[in-house]
């Protein structure tokens, strides 16, 4: 592994790493957790299971940060240049929209309006 691969890498896991820790915050949180910037995560009264909704959440954080570390793998299979970064990508954005569409999910599985 060559100079630039190793910067990348130590730049990935200081942005993958924080990704982990929010999983890990809200699963042991006991109020319910907020997924938007901005927003305010439901009221405890209004989620039918706090701790079965926050403990998918922060999965759903735990994957998308370990995913992103295994994308940078997979990609350097690929060898430098544009297969790496289309694989490193597409884990980000679709990541990204899987996230959005399972927090969607998980709102109207559990949280009454």
């Amino acid at each position: 592994m060559d100079a630039e691969n190793i910067i990348c890498l130590v730049i990935l896991i200081i942005c993958a790493l924080p990704m982990i820790m929010i999983g890990i915050a809200q699963i042991k949180s006991k109020n319910p957790v907020g997924f938007w910037s901005g927003k305010e995560p439901p009221a405890k009264e209004q989620v039918t299971d706090v701790p079965a909704y926050n403990k998918k959440h922060g999965i759903m954080w735990i994957l998308y940060g370990i995913g992103e570390l295994v994308s940078f793998f997979v990609g350097a299979l690929f060898g430098e240049g544009l297969g790496s970064a289309v694989v490193m990508s597409a884990e980000v954005v679709g990541g990204l929209i899987l996230m959005i569409l399972y927090h969607n999910y998980l709102d109207k599985k559990y949280v009454g309006k």
